[in-house]
């Protein structure tokens, strides 16, 4: 029997039989249409798009005993009318609602009612919009106490809501950034008192203990000292394409947004996001989504918690006992989670085999982009992910998990520790040909532990990492990777250039990284191309062809164990002119980054 077709419009009814000329409305109804026939299904069942927004009023929830899989060697497939065509055809699923009931105060700022939605995005005229802030921190002399802060100044008293305010503390450790809510503003005529969310700022201060005594320091660090950054109060709206949300006394929300230029009331399209699962599916098989946007997805989980208590990559402390890592009597100590919670996707899919993710675009989203957990044979290819709260893409105890040929930037926009492209205790996960740029920390991250091994990193193009946070690099390695150099992690021709921070590395392997090779990659502006001495050390890591513009610290005398052998130094003033001129780093030039693209 050939392919099974179903068809989906805005124009549509979901009392129709889904045929192209008599299309579903939702896709909720196509989903229904196919859980129906996909038992005895001998050729693809493929559910095609019309262009439109479908604004889902619940997550499109894929599961295998509902009938969602392909069955027989054949696949269940969702993409817009004329794929790969270039007449494709524009889909995006939103979680988004639009706001209405606009009016404009006599400083030109619209208000309007939103009940009890306390969005932390929002997208105008398909742009988003940010959070109104000050970035001078907390104004006067400050001290933090064991329940807040207190201040000489008496401004923060005139600040309307102050339980909206989220403080902001980037570097709150190098490779962290916090976010902690404000519960209570008072004072007098001298100085003002806030007190922190509970037990959020307890958490924040146990999580945060750290000292730290490089470059012949005392150990003093205390990033709680105070905020740098203030978000969310009216105060701040000063901006064009700023927004704040305040309560009020019958607990009904107002949005407050200060327009751009030619933006007018009633023409302007407003979108705040609701949903927090867009997309998910959990043990599918055969299922293929290709063609689609993905945007407009929420996640209030700092605002149930009192916080976001980041600690690295996307692990944070939302509950649980805290663990004393000690680094070393020269060095010092950091604390870190017991029992680290992982930032959640809008779109995701866990316990699924044979899915193919091709072609779509996440964007506007609230969480981290796309989650793999436990999958086998997934493909993520040719996706673009941008203006997403945290990761891009995360990869947890995957098996042959392939992403490749996908876009990743302006990422980790609410989120700043989180990476790009992150896999955790993977086995034989692809990491090809992708391209990172203008993020705010790692763009690669590689996490060991006893189910990782095979994982591949080859032909990244890697720029502008780094933009926020430091202690990090444009491609991150940790803990073993396996058992032998057969197995291991091979890292090869990636390009990374302009690592932002200080304190940054190209290649970072770090914390007991293993059973790695770092083979033919280009490192150019970075503060150093590779580290070897790390804590816990480096075992069985070889660097090996590489070209970079400076000289590693130690790379005469590694680590034992640790090969540092056949790289080759170009001069930094005329890097690209250099590597250009040689026959090995111009193949890898060449190489690296998405194929088929013009350049």
């Amino acid at each position: 029997m050939p392919e099974i077709r179903f068809f989906v419009s805005t124009d549509g009814r979901d009392d129709w039989p889904g045929t192209a000329d008599r299309p579903f409305a939702t896709p909720k109804a196509a989903q229904e249409a196919v859980r129906a026939v996909t038992a005895e299904m001998t050729g693809d069942i493929v559910v095609t798009f019309t262009a439109g927004v479908h604004h889902l009023a619940q997550p499109l929830a894929f599961d295998d005993p509902q009938g969602d899989s392909g069955v027989n060697g054949h696949r269940v497939i969702y993409q817009p009318d004329g794929y790969g065509t270039p007449e494709q055809a524009k889909v995006e699923l939103s979680g988004g609602r639009e706001i209405t009931g606009w009016s404009a105060a006599d400083d030109g700022v619209w208000t309007a009612p939103i009940g009890d939605l306390a969005p932390r995005r929002l997208t105008v005229e398909g742009h988003p919009a940010t959070r109104a802030a000050s970035a001078t921190g907390l104004p006067g002399s400050v001290t933090k106490t064991n329940t807040g802060y207190v201040t000489d100044s008496v401004e923060p008293q005139s600040w309307p809501d102050p339980s909206g305010l989220e403080f902001v503390y980037p570097g709150v450790y190098p490779w962290s950034e916090a976010r902690i809510a404000v519960a209570s503003i008072s004072g007098d005529a001298s100085s003002t008192t806030i007190t922190m969310a509970q037990p959020a700022f307890d958490n924040a201060r146990s999580l945060y203990d750290s000292k730290w005594y490089g470059a012949g320091g005392d150990g003093t660090w205390d990033g709680l000292a105070a905020p740098s950054v203030l978000e969310n109060n009216v105060a701040f709206l000063t901006e064009p394409g700023t927004f704040a949300v305040s309560r009020g006394e019958s607990g009904e929300h107002v949005l407050h947004y200060r327009p751009r230029p030619g933006e007018e009331i009633g023409k302007t399209t407003v979108v705040a996001p609701v949903l927090e699962t867009l997309v998910s599916g959990r043990g599918v098989h055969d299922l293929v989504l290709r063609g689609f946007t993905f945007a407009d997805a929420a996640w209030t989980g700092p605002t149930r918690t009192g916080g976001y208590l980041h600690y690295h990559g996307n692990a944070r402390h939302e509950r649980g006992d805290f663990q004393k890592i000690d680094l070393g009597a020269d060095v010092g100590y950091v604390h870190v989670p017991a029992e680290p919670v992982q930032l959640p996707a809008n779109v995701s899919f866990t316990a699924v085999s044979r899915v193919v993710l091709a072609d779509n675009h996440f964007t506007r989203l609230g969480a981290g982009g796309l989650l793999i957990e436990d999958g086998t044979d997934i493909e993520v290819q040719g996706c673009v992910f941008d203006e997403i709260s945290g990761s891009g893409v995360a990869v947890h105890g995957g098996t042959r998990v392939s992403l490749e040929d996908n876009l990743v930037h302006h990422i980790g926009t609410e989120f700043r520790g989180s990476p790009a492209v992150l896999v955790v205790e993977s086995e034989e996960t692809t990491v090809a040909h992708n391209e990172i740029h203008d993020v705010p920390h790692n763009g690669v991250v590689i996490t060991g532990g006893e189910r990782a091994k095979g994982t591949q990193v080859i032909s990244n193009l890697v720029e502008r990492s780094m933009g926020k946070l430091m202690d990090g690099g444009g491609i991150y390695l940790s803990a073993p990777q396996g058992s032998s150099f057969a197995g291991g992690a091979m890292v090869r021709g990636n390009v990374i250039r302009d690592v932002l921070t200080s304190y940054n590395f190209g290649l970072y392997a770090d914390y007991g990284a293993a059973w790695i090779t770092v083979l033919g990659n280009i490192v150019h502006r970075a503060d150093t191309p590779i580290v070897l001495q790390v804590g816990p050390p480096l075992e069985n890591v070889a660097f090996v062809g590489n070209f970079w513009d400076v000289r590693p610290d130690g790379h005469d005398d590694p680590p034992k164990s640790v090969t540092v052998a056949a790289n080759t130094l170009l001069p930094k003033e005329t890097f690209e002119a250099a590597i250009m001129a040689d026959p090995a780093g111009a193949d890898i030039l060449a190489r690296a980054g998405r194929r088929g693209l013009e350049r």
